[in-house]
């Protein structure tokens, strides 16, 4: 625990923090001006410094290579003291731990560059033994074009180091490459040291040019933190060097950690560029809960597979109108798409079905084929479906739902001619409905509200919170669910569907149904006090773990019951001593 690092803002596992010194850090950040080292414990013993607040102390150390095995990592590990000014350890994985300091010097960094799986295993294992409110920090490994990857693997603090001797070396560091200085004709940059003319730059501008690069590359960062859009660019700007292409597949494949730290919702839409978005969290939480939580509720009418469209919601779009006008509520429509995979009717505002934007190409790649499929029947095993009726163009879609079929051993309705949208493939979808019974509109307001709640809160959810007695209140997307009506009247308000994020907001009366039902609740303990818009984290005695940042909380003390919203991560309010743990909706006193 700490009293000079806070985290503001998350990302993933990038955060940005405020290092508490006496002139503040915004981190991830270069931190040579504010750093004092103490010195190493191999040559000689060293008294712990006085310190003071105005730098982030570097306690005295023995730094351990990577590989060492763990029992002369025990018998040469470090006691570190407890001081009252901002500090820092020098840890290995094997000797990671909370030794109560504000940040950790990973001492093995500088040999994992270019080792995609030693770097992750590294950084995680180092992250998981320290506290959530510490900071990390890699020595000699920072450079323009790695250290986005680098924060967003979780990293908060870098030093310039490696940019200073690549600049010694005659090497210009850019975002996408390293030069030798002396084939560069003119410079690729505008920053002080580059102004100069080319003849004149030496190796002491390259210097500078490194370091200014660095620092540009780091205020982008924080800039795609502050926006919830690192993972965006670090898509893009990880594929200038194998290593680091390799880093972020391999963080994908580490999906525990990187789920734990990634919100359940974002303000900023999804750019689907490149097929590593199919990998991310966001992604793969989403069709994990279409497939786990979510169950059709349109139990009479059939299946009808619609590709999706370029407007979102899908049901704004001009082809989605073309498809309900033929459906006339006589089958439940599911939208099939890359990246997100099958989005039913009910989830189209839900995080992230309408939150992304992808490239369109016309053609659907391999994987984008297998992913989608995988999905689809994923969400058709165990179903009960009259029909499966596909209203999808042809190329990709026919063959996703063709795959599909020969799985699952059913027999599927196409009904496209040339285009879903042209009057013979209408035509043919209204043909395929005939017979099949239609569904009340109140009806599709209660399912939306019921799988909201089994997609937000686990299966059974909209059942076990709503009851049998649920009545829908407004016009779609803006519905609120209500219990019984009593005396020809409203009855009592539950919870409202977010039309922004496509969740469920309870109310005091909707919280206590959550509590009483048989599904898992996310709880915060507090202490003894009424919360009055938030819940910072000291006041906080139990989190739930499987809490994650935008979740709807029950928040529980001897003297207050409330609900509202998760700004950190369950594991983090258990240990952090800053920081707004939950934003409070309403509270009562008891």
């Amino acid at each position: 625990m700490t009293d000079y690092f806070e985290v503001h803002e998350r990302d993933g596992a990038a955060r940005l923090a405020e290092l508490r010194l006496a002139d503040p850090v915004t981190t991830p950040a270069v931190v040579d001006d504010h750093l004092a080292d103490a010195g190493s414990l191999w040559p000689t013993e060293r008294d712990v410094p006085a310190g003071d607040e105005s730098v982030l102390t570097v306690l005295p150390h023995r730094g351990l290579p990577g590989g060492t095995p763990e029992e002369v990592a025990e018998a040469f590990a470090v006691d570190y003291p407890d001081v009252d000014y901002p500090s820092a350890a020098v840890v290995s994985t094997a000797t990671a731990e909370d030794h109560g300091a504000d940040a950790y010097v990973l001492s093995e960094a500088a040999g994992l560059v270019g080792h995609a799986e030693a770097f992750v295993e590294a950084v995680i294992e180092t992250r998981e033994a320290m506290p959530d409110d510490t900071a990390l920090m890699l020595s000699g490994v920072a450079t323009p074009r790695n250290v986005a990857t680098l924060v967003y693997a979780g990293v908060d603090l870098v030093d310039r180091d490696r940019a200073v001797v690549r600049g010694t070396q005659g090497r210009y560091l850019t975002t996408d490459d390293a030069y030798f200085l002396e084939d560069l004709d003119e410079l690729p940059c505008s920053c002080p040291a580059c102004r100069k003319p080319r003849e004149e730059f030496d190796r002491q501008d390259c210097v500078d040019h490194n370091v200014n690069a660095l620092e540009a590359e780091l205020a982008r960062v924080r800039r795609r933190i502050r926006d919830g859009r690192l993972r965006d660019y670090v898509e893009g700007q990880a594929r200038q060097d194998q290593w680091l292409t390799a880093t972020v597949r391999r963080l994908d494949q580490q999906y525990a950690y990187l789920e734990r730290h990634t919100p359940i919702y974002r303000r900023e839409e999804i750019t689907a560029a490149t097929e590593d978005t199919m990998r991310r969290v966001e992604i793969q939480r989403f069709a994990q809960r279409v497939t786990e939580r979510y169950r059709p509720r349109f139990d009479e009418q059939p299946l009808v597979i619609v590709p999706c469209s370029a407007r979102k919601p899908y049901s704004d779009s001009q082809s989605h109108e073309q498809y309900h006008r033929a459906i006339q509520f006589r089958g439940h429509m599911a939208s099939m798409t890359s990246p997100i995979g099958v989005v039913p009717q009910e989830l189209e505002l839900t995080y992230p079905a309408q939150h992304y934007d992808s490239v369109v190409t016309g053609r659907w790649s391999a994987n984008e084929i297998e992913f989608v499929a995988d999905v689809l029947e994923g969400y058709l095993d165990g179903t009960d479906y009259p029909e499966v009726i596909v209203h999808v163009p042809g190329e990709g879609y026919r063959e996703i739902c063709e795959r599909v079929e020969e799985r699952l051993d059913q027999s599927f309705t196409y009904t496209v001619e040339d285009h879903p949208t042209t009057a013979d493939s209408l035509a043919n979808l209204a043909g395929a409905l005939e017979g099949y019974p239609k569904y009340r509109k109140r009806e599709r307001q209660h399912n939306t509200l019921r799988a909201v709640a089994d997609y937000q809160f686990g299966a059974g959810a909209g059942d076990e919170i709503f009851g049998d007695t649920l009545t829908a209140e407004g016009t779609y997307p803006q519905l609120r669910a209500h219990g019984e009506r009593t005396d020809g009247g409203q009855g009592e308000q539950l919870a409202a569907l977010t039309q922004q994020y496509g969740v469920l907001g309870l109310t005091i009366a909707g919280a206590r149904r959550w509590v009483d039902s048989d599904v898992s609740v996310k709880r915060v303990a507090i202490d003894d006090f009424v919360p009055h818009g938030s819940v910072l984290a000291p006041g906080v005695v139990d989190a739930a773990d499987e809490i994650r940042v935008g979740d709807e909380v029950v928040i529980e003390g001897p003297s207050a019951f409330g609900v509202g919203r998760a700004t950190m991560p369950g594991p983090a309010m258990d240990e952090a001593t800053r920081g707004i743990a939950c934003q409070v909706r309403h509270v009562e006193e008891q």
